[in-house]
């Protein structure tokens, strides 16, 4: 048992023998809370003190132990003492929060009346015990419900993610159902589902989706059943109660006052229905339920049902609609599909000349087009015209509220306008009550107002018509308008032919309204729902923000060390486990274990004592951390034994670097308090390898190394391969090589153009950098920048190479064009590189407008207000700034969006798969950064086009500019001022 839990007891102190061992053990050994419970209750009833129960609450639930003591006035009790209210009388039960006295107590001891008003020392020694096990058993649960909740939330927003694309995927209405029970599925026990609508205005319901084991033929799937049948159905009480409910069914239909002889289908052991709502209406209902013991719901299971169910009946609305859409336009389609065939036999019959029937075509494809109202009126009129006299033409349509009469289009030889207007008693609101083709002269008119149809002032106020002929245009609920000609002559008379011929138009043009109104219906309905759903969408990021920040907070404290704040062993055992796994990916990958031992540790804790061995180890770990970089982990192992992992860097370079930089550290005496002590650290070095197969073979040989530097003589680093010591002197001869180069000014900018697509033309140039070595010849950035980087040269090197590309760069871009040279991530550390980099280009006479900076994502992740601000400034003094390696990071819009971009370079990664038979996908990734390049105004550059194919297939998707192989290699600026070097725009 350890101290923390059973301090000491001193000699003479009662119970101080070995009788409350056992139930000691017993408490502490427990890893459930009913399991401490039981052993508490029986320690205390083997020395004589007799319990009723011990009772803690679950998820707002009272649970006891034994749980055949629950009843109500131990419930009493027990709710009594949790609110700090015990109960007293002779009768009432003594209660004792566990553990004893706690604020927050997570548990509470019922016992007879007296059975613990003098408990013993031992007893309340244990009962101490007990509820400090308690406690921790609690706050172990609490964090495996936290946890829980987070998993159920993800398994959540997977599973809205899943509807909504089911939701807008071309699935039929019962492919839809079926995935939607399989996502709901996924999130709980729902072998038995079923999805209920109900119609308040038809007073029915409709089980359009039933999967159950017992009564899976009970409904057909398109039938609406009157709620009149349904008397005692659960589904429809649920309807009416309006609220989730969930339990056995019998208990429910009790809850809802339904008979129980009047039950439909089979009782279920475990029943749980949601209402579904919009506005505030219940539109219908979703159910799972459990015929087996021990399968059932929680709460939770009831929320996250109701929380999924608007989502449900957004999507089978969804459904519904587009599918009801397609019936009619289908519907409509067939209509006109044999009305053509009708009206092409007729033509057939009467052998009408070839210029009728090329004109009636062209009415027909008129009704599909996509012109603009004005424009498809006009076009109507103009097909008319040539197959009757139609000088005064108009289209009459009935506005949506049905109460006035809306002309779209008008044209009269009289000069007569006709405005809206409410709907009155004149020729055209006759032909929408008959419904029938009028044709009519102007005595036909009069006799209709004197038979009251048409309305004497209406008629007084218009030009009297020759002969008027009006067509009604169906619609779907009746007729929706009229298109009419006229005739003011007496040598114009239309006849029953023009009338039909009329009718016909009059159907094209009824099906082109129809049509527009239902696509601007829908357009409106799926704004509607797309707005809807980014809601909730920022909803729910911001909750799993929240989530996620709770559990890091959490996983820090598990994973570090309480002394000195480092990461602990199972932190380090995890990046180890990544880092061996990366490199059995990538045998490139490179990363080295440093094991540390501070000499003489014991020395200081047994002479000096405790505080000052961890006032040593504190201080140990400032240095270490002082040493390292950003990167590189360094973790405390057990005692003063302590890891550093690096990841990043040629290794083992890297790792002999940083073990000399903690030897030197490590020479300044530690203070602690008036003392001056002198701390040192062994080392033992192991390089990561292929031959490692799992993590303890790496820790046993940097083990192994720091035995071998402790055995030599302690205050030093042993590495376990020398043959890899040898190869790291290598790569501090070539830092100390690329020093002498630096000074010796070896190196060289070289120059790749970048072209514009259509014509092959220049322009810009990238500056690359190159060393002129004097016995290895021409090395290209990647045999000597990794190095730089390391050794932190590579600031001197970038700025070297600055002043290098813009003066030999000058002439380049003298007629246009632009020089870009690329940023590394060091120089966004500092706030004034935009004004170093500014006075360089003053000192070269290099014009700012014609230099581009190159800077990748990561650049932007360290510091994004800091990158923001610098990039402004350089674009406000006219330096540009491009996006590289675009794709191969985070890629997020938020980056484009937040910082002053003029364009993006394309990754080489999506272009070499280009020509290729299975390039679909990065032709699709091309054309969606192609369409948000041009909605936020920026330039597009592919990079690493190397073939023609990759150069047919980035013209087809419109790419502008390119570079690679193809166009060029990089070459000294000499090379292209040549004739016959690229065009320069």
């Amino acid at each position: 048992m350890s101290d923390r839990h059973a301090p000491p007891r001193q000699a003479g102190e009662p119970g101080s023998g070995a009788e409350w061992a056992p139930a000691t053990a017993a408490v502490l050994a427990a890893t459930e809370v009913r399991a401490a419970a039981a052993a508490l209750r029986q320690g205390l009833r083997a020395h004589g003190i007799a319990t009723d129960a011990v009772v803690w609450t679950d998820h707002g639930e009272l649970v006891f132990e034994p749980e055949a003591a629950a009843n109500a006035t131990r419930r009493a009790a027990a709710v009594a003492a949790f609110a700090g209210r015990p109960q007293t009388g002779a009768d009432a039960l003594e209660a004792r929060l566990l553990p004893p006295g706690a604020a927050e107590a997570g548990a509470v001891l019922l016992a007879p009346p007296g059975a613990l008003a003098a408990p013993s020392d031992d007893a309340t020694h244990l009962l101490a015990l007990a509820g400090q096990r308690l406690a921790e058993l609690f706050s172990m649960q609490r964090l495996q419900d936290a946890v829980k909740e987070l998993e159920q939330a993800e398994q959540l927003q997977h599973a809205l993610f899943a509807i909504a694309d089911l939701a807008a995927s071309d699935h039929d209405m019962q492919r839809l159902l079926h995935g939607l029970h399989q996502i709901i599925g996924k999130l709980m026990y729902a072998e038995n589902f079923y999805i209920a609508l109900y119609d308040p205005q038809r007073e029915t319901l409709r089980f359009i989706y039933l999967a159950d084991e017992k009564d899976g033929g009970l409904y057909d799937p398109d039938e609406e059943i009157p709620v009149a049948r349904m008397g005692g159905s659960l589904t429809l009480g649920l309807i009416r109660h309006g609220r989730p409910v969930r339990g056995p069914s019998e208990d429910i239909m009790a809850l809802l006052g339904l008979p129980p002889e009047e039950g439909i289908g089979t009782p279920s052991v475990d029943f749980m229905g949601v209402p579904m709502r919009r506005d505030g209406q219940v539109l219908g209902a979703l159910v799972v339920q459990s015929y087996k013991e021990g399968m059932g719901y929680t709460q939770s299971d009831c929320a996250v049902l109701g929380f999924v169910a608007e989502h449900v009946l957004n999507a089978v609305e969804r459904k519904r609609n587009q599918e009801e859409l397609e019936r009619r336009v289908a519907e409509r389609t067939q209509a006109l599909a044999e009305a053509n065939a009708r009206l092409q036999e007729e033509i057939r019959e009467r052998e009408r000349a070839a210029h009728l029937q090329a004109t009636l075509y062209q009415i027909a494809s008129l009704a599909s087009s996509t012109h603009s109202d004005e424009a498809f009126y006009r076009s109507i009129h103009q097909a008319v015209s040539t197959l009757l006299d139609a000088e005064n033409f108009y289209i009459a349509l009935i506005s949506p509220d049905g109460s006035r009469l809306q002309v779209p289009y008008s044209v009269d030889a009289s000069g007569e306008e006709r405005p809206e207007r409410p709907l009155a008693r004149g020729l055209t609101e006759y032909v929408l009550r008959k419904g029938q083709t009028v044709l009519i002269d102007d005595p036909g008119t009069r006799a209709l107002v004197a038979a009251g149809e048409i309305d004497a002032e209406h008629y007084a106020v218009r030009t009297p018509a020759v002969c008027w002929l009006g067509v009604p245009l169906p619609g779907e609920d009746g007729v929706m308008g009229v298109v009419a000609v006229q005739s003011y002559r007496p040598d114009l008379v239309y006849t029953a032919d023009d009338a039909k011929l009329l009718t016909f138009v009059a159907q094209q043009i009824a099906s082109s309204v129809q049509r527009r109104r239902h696509a601007e219906a829908l357009q409106a309905l799926n704004a509607d729902l797309e707005q809807r759903v980014q809601a909730r969408t920022r909803e729910l990021r911001r909750e799993i923000a929240v989530r996620e920040q709770v559990e890091a907070q959490l996983k820090h404290q598990v994973m570090h060390d309480p002394l000195t704040g480092l990461p602990n062993r199972l932190y380090l055992r995890d990046r180890l486990e990544r880092a061996l796994s990366s490199q059995q990916r990538n045998p490139k990958h490179a990363f080295a274990l440093l094991y540390l031992d501070v000499d003489r540790f014991k020395l200081f804790n047994d002479s000096l004592g405790h505080l000052v061995g961890d006032a040593v180890l504190r201080e140990v770990s400032r240095r270490l951390l002082e040493c390292v970089r950003g990167p590189d982990i360094v973790a405390r192992l057990s005692g003063d034994e302590f890891a550093i992992l690096l990841e990043e860097g040629a290794q083992p370079a890297t790792a002999i670097k940083i073990a000399q930089r903690i030897q030197a550290r490590m020479q300044e005496p530690v203070q602690v308090g008036e003392r001056d002590l002198q701390a040192s650290v062994s080392i033992g070095i192991a390089i990561g390898h292929p031959r490692y197969l799992a993590i303890d073979e790496l820790l046993h040989d940097a083990d192994v190394a720091l035995y071998r530097a402790k055995a030599t003589g302690r205050q030093r680093f042993v590495l376990f391969d020398e043959t890899q010591q040898k190869a790291a002197m290598n790569v501090l001869e070539l830092e100390l090589a690329l020093r002498h180069a630096l000074h010796a000014g070896e190196f060289v900018p070289y120059f790749q153009p970048i072209v514009r697509l259509d014509d092959g033309s220049a322009v810009g140039y990238e500056a690359l950098i190159r060393w002129q070595h004097p016995t290895r010849g021409l090395l290209s950035p990647g045999e000597f920048l990794p190095v730089a980087e390391e050794s932190g040269l590579i600031e001197a090197i970038d700025w070297h190479m600055y002043r290098l590309a813009c003066t030999a760069g000058a002439p380049l871009v003298a007629q246009g064009g632009f020089i870009s040279i690329n940023i590394s991530p060091r120089h966004f550390q500092y706030e004034d590189f935009d004004q170093r980099l500014l006075e360089l280009l003053a000192e070269t006479g290099f014009p700012p407008a014609r230099l581009q900076i190159e800077v990748t994502e990561s650049t932007l992740l360290s510091d994004p207000d800091a990158a923001a601000r610098i990039l402004q400034r350089l674009l406000d003094a006219g330096v540009g700034a491009a996006l590289d390696d675009f794709g191969t990071g985070y890629s997020s819009l938020s980056y484009i969006h937040r910082f002053p971009m003029r364009s993006i370079k394309i990754d080489r990664s999506f272009i070499q798969d280009l020509g290729q038979a299975d390039a679909r996908r990065s032709s699709a990734i091309i054309e969606a950064v192609q369409g948000l390049a041009r909605s936020l105004s920026l330039d597009v550059v592919a990079e690493g086009v190397e073939t023609q194919a990759q150069r047919d297939a980035l013209r087809s998707v419109g790419c502008p500019h390119v570079q690679g192989f193809l166009f060029g290699r990089p070459a000294p600026a000499s090379h292209w001022l040549r004739p016959g070097g690229p065009d320069k725009t």
